[in-house]
């Protein structure tokens, strides 16, 4: 039924596009991206190259993969490869526009729908063994059927094909360059990070692998165990995401020397961007990472398929493969190897490292609300001969809210920021801390961080701080988020609880007020429990709660 469902939605969309022959380069992508969905190829055709589109590969097991290829025709001897992997729900159809171009530049490139998806055999490995077996599986087919240069092959994809390509490339050391789009670096963390369940994006990726694919079980078994907090067979998930996770597979990247491009949206709620710029950081050979708003895969697709924005991610994954398989030079060649769009402005700043060394650490101290006042954020510690606390409740959400998922982060790629009107926030569900204006600018360049002092009243809790740059008229407009989950907390016993936030680039202009708010719920978030508890924010001269900014 599902299946059936997805295939009308496909082909409603396939038929509403237009179709204009004196145009077809111009909606050739979206169109061949719209068909591909119901597993239809619509081929680009050049005098640049030949392909085929009836590719079988057979696997280690004997599953049956698909693929497509593009040749360039008159080669002169061997020639640079590229392998595209699919992602999640999508398949070989999924890269033909960038197939078309890279073949013009005279790269043979193939591309595979991963076993479970498409019409691939199998059930779906999740980025397991058998995926990585096939990556290697197909590049032997490659070499072994077409004139491909052993020292020129290249992989690339995005989400799902992104990690194929990192954990492969870790495992195979005939792929000298990698492109992931999109990627993470710890799944563990994507899925569970600070013991919260990524409720919205992970349902997405469940309902949409049973209408595209054929899941193992293993997947929904391990989603109810994290979704539900069945503590005694969390463990077991975290093993089955260790080897499913890129930055375990560091060391091996660096003895290969692979060159890594990696891409990611700050606004990615999936695949949050902190562990994949953990990763980074750890890699030593050569690598380069754009990181710009968006949500997931978005800043990838949208300027490809629709030309909404800036299609840079493309623009330097093909300058990485020229640079890296080909010898040829251009400006990525020289770039900081970190490159961060500042949120909402036309701008981008490069860096050598992650965490960036330019910056410097502004903490600011928690100060407790007061009958006629809000909290305070200060540049001093809380200093009283007395404790004291303050209590929130939750029932409910509040205005501090990431807004609708996937939505709300789209439209943060087209400079339409997340709103909250600071003042009509609700006293009872959240309290917030707002600094004084600011004398100067304040350039935030990468995760803040918060420690708390609390006291949960319930064994399960959760607790969502924003970010946020609130104007003279107090709007705020969302810097960025992170949150942290007590599934079997203590009632009743004060506790400290450290998290960061989500990595940003932002800048708040001088006479804005920095305001940390928190509350207890978000929509991306799988809360713990529906029960209307009771949290308290301890503050003592002795325990102090503060923020961490990373500001240049």
């Amino acid at each position: 039924m599902y299946k059936k469902l997805l295939t009308t939605l496909g082909l409603s969309l396939w038929l509403a596009l237009p179709i204009h022959t004196s145009h077809a380069d111009t909606f050739l992508p979206i169109i061949s991206f719209a068909a591909g969905l119901l597993n239809v190829g619509i081929m680009p055709t050049s005098d640049d190259y030949t392909t085929d589109d009836d590719i079988n590969i057979t696997a280690f097991d004997g599953v049956n993969l698909t693929a497509n290829i593009f040749v360039p025709n008159n080669l002169d001897g061997l020639a640079p490869a590229i392998v595209f992997i699919n992602s999640w729900g999508l398949n070989e159809y999924e890269y033909l526009q960038q197939a078309n171009d890279l073949a013009k530049k005279g790269y043979i490139v193939l591309s595979y729908t991963t076993r479970g998806f498409g019409k691939s055999g199998g059930l779906i490995d999740t980025v397991g063994p058998k995926d990585i077996s096939d990556y290697s599986t197909v590049i032997d087919y490659l070499l072994a059927n077409y004139p491909v240069n052993p020292q020129a092959i290249g992989t690339g994809g995005i989400s799902y094909g992104s990690g194929i390509s990192l954990i492969g490339a870790a495992q195979d050391s005939r792929v000298k360059a990698v492109a992931a789009m999109s990627s993470w670096g710890d799944i563990a963390e994507a899925l569970y990070g600070n013991q919260t369940p990524r409720l919205v994006w992970t349902e997405l990726l469940i309902l949409l692998g049973g209408l595209t694919g054929s899941p193992d079980p293993i997947l929904s078994q391990h989603w109810d165990t994290l979704k539900n907090q069945n503590l005694d067979d969390i463990p077991a998930v975290l093993d089955w995401a260790y080897g499913r996770s890129p930055i375990h597979f560091v060391d091996q990247l660096n003895t290969n020397g692979t060159a890594v491009y990696l891409s990611k949206a700050y606004g990615d709620n999936l695949f949050q961007p902190n562990s994949l710029l953990d990763m980074f950081s750890q890699l030593t050979g050569p690598k380069h990472v754009d990181v710009l708003p968006g949500t997931h895969a978005t800043a990838e697709l949208l300027p490809s398929l629709v030309g909404i924005g800036d299609n840079i991610i493309w623009e330097n994954v093909y300058k990485w493969f020229d640079l890296h398989l080909k010898g040829e030079q251009s400006d990525i060649a020289t770039a900081k190897p970190l490159q961060m769009k500042i949120k909402f402005q036309d701008k981008y700043e490069g860096f050598d490292d992650y965490p960036i060394s330019e910056t410097s650490n502004e903490k600011f101290y928690l100060h407790p609300r007061s009958l006629l006042d809000t909290g305070d954020l200060e540049t001093y510690s809380y200093q009283s001969w007395f404790g004291k606390d303050n209590t929130i409740n939750a029932w409910a959400g509040t205005l501090f809210s990431t807004q609708i998922p996937l939505l709300s982060q789209l439209l943060e790629q087209l400079e339409i920021p997340i709103f909250a009107d600071i003042s009509l926030a609700s006293d009872v569900r959240s309290i917030h801390f707002d600094s004084g204006y600011l004398g100067s600018k304040m350039k935030i360049r990468g995760a803040p961080s918060v420690t708390l002092q609390i006291q949960p009243k319930h064994g399960q809790a959760q607790l969502v701080a924003y970010l946020y740059d609130m104007d003279w008229l107090g709007t705020g407009k969302l810097i960025t988020h992170g949150v942290i989950t007590l599934p079997n907390a203590q009632s009743g016993k004060k506790i400290t609880v450290d998290f960061d936030l989500v990595t940003t680039a932002y800048d708040i202009p001088k006479g804005h007020r920095l305001v940390l708010a928190i509350d207890t719920k978000d929509p991306q978030y799988q809360s713990p429990t529906s029960v209307n508890y009771n949290l308290d924010f301890e503050f003592s001269s002795s325990k102090q709660s503060v923020l961490n900014i990373p500001t240049l």
